[in-house]
């Protein structure tokens, strides 16, 4: 049994312990095996050495996030608590990838979103594939924040097809924009979580942050910008060879997708799939997938994932084997 004893210094123990000790009680739940006490400005803990210091890791985490933003929330602590294990040194040199709006901060939760942050750093051009809630384009639009932030890029543009599951967007009302706002959602609730609602309506009127359909890219070359296309299943093969040629200098591109969710025409191929084998030999380019171990909305999401891969693989199954009786008869 090992004991390490963290002071807490300068800082509003409210502030930081949550009302009532709330954010050390969420702690020592997380890590059942341990002791964890709050008394006074002492955070005193009892259990084996590697989980003690991942806790210590934890909160000194904590201690940086309140530092900068001065005060700790209940969820802000889980997020914490949710991430792989890694020293602290190298969590906060690495990790992070946007600081956003009200003190969230924003890295990776999972080792293939983390994959996926290396892959952009490395790579000019990379695909995200996996199921829905992995994070793939909360992370990828957190990469474009940053890349513009940090002055990497002058711009940031996002765009998808206008496909969507069994709905034909010509009945709805609006124009264009109005009818493909709703689809777009996801990605302005990201945006807002991460830019400051003034700053992200003065880049959009000035063009720094756009978003638009797919075929609004034709002609186009998109140079000094980071680009994103979300949903790149529904793309067609045109579509997405005419995408990927509008690379220009200085451009970062991510290309998120789910395979498993393609709505397209039943005899209409996906040209996520076409293009990823067409450039699988070719050098500079990343490829991250993600699975239901990266899910980080619900936990009933994770489990409908996993059913649904299982059902597909005893489809597929069977499928193979009514072929092998017919071949054999």
């Amino acid at each position: 049994m090992v004991e390490k004893v963290i002071t807490l210094e300068n800082i509003s123990l409210l502030d930081f312990l949550g009302s009532g000790n709330e954010n050390v009680r969420q702690i020592a739940a997380a890590f059942p095996e341990s002791k964890i006490v709050s008394r006074g400005n002492e955070i005193r803990i009892q259990g084996q050495a590697p989980e003690i210091l991942r806790i210590n890791d934890i909160v000194n985490m904590l201690l940086q996030h309140y530092h900068r933003f001065g005060h700790i929330t209940p969820d802000q602590v889980k997020d914490y608590i949710s991430m792989e294990g890694v020293p602290f040194e190298e969590n906060q040199k690495n990790d992070v990838i946007v600081f956003g709006n009200k003190g969230l901060v924003v890295k990776p939760k999972s080792p293939n979103q983390r994959k996926l942050v290396e892959a952009c750093f490395k790579n000019d051009l990379v695909f995200a594939l996996g199921p829905a809630g992995t994070g793939k384009t909360y992370i990828a639009v957190a990469l474009a924040v940053r890349a513009l932030k940090n002055r990497e890029v002058k711009r940031i543009i996002i765009t998808r097809p206008a496909v969507e599951a069994g709905e034909n967007l010509g009945f709805l009302p609006g124009d264009l924009q109005e009818k493909l706002d709703p689809y777009l959602r996801p990605i302005y609730d990201a945006l807002s979580d991460m830019v400051p609602s003034e700053k992200l309506k003065f880049y959009q009127e000035t063009r720094v942050i756009e978003i638009a359909p797919l075929a609004y890219m034709r002609g186009r070359t998109l140079h000094d910008a980071f680009v994103l296309l979300d949903e790149a299943q529904n793309t067609t093969s045109e579509q997405i060879k005419m995408f990927l040629t509008r690379m220009g200098p200085n451009s970062k591109v991510i290309i998120t997708g789910d395979q498993s969710q393609v709505d397209l025409p039943k005899r209409q191929k996906s040209g996520l799939s076409e293009s990823l084998k067409v450039l699988k030999d070719v050098k500079g380019i990343g490829v991250v997938n993600l699975s239901g171990k990266d899910v980080i909305r619900h936990k009933l999401v994770k489990a409908i994932i996993e059913a649904y891969e299982k059902s597909e693989s005893v489809k597929s199954d069977n499928k193979d084997e009514y072929i092998r009786r017919k071949s054999s008869e």
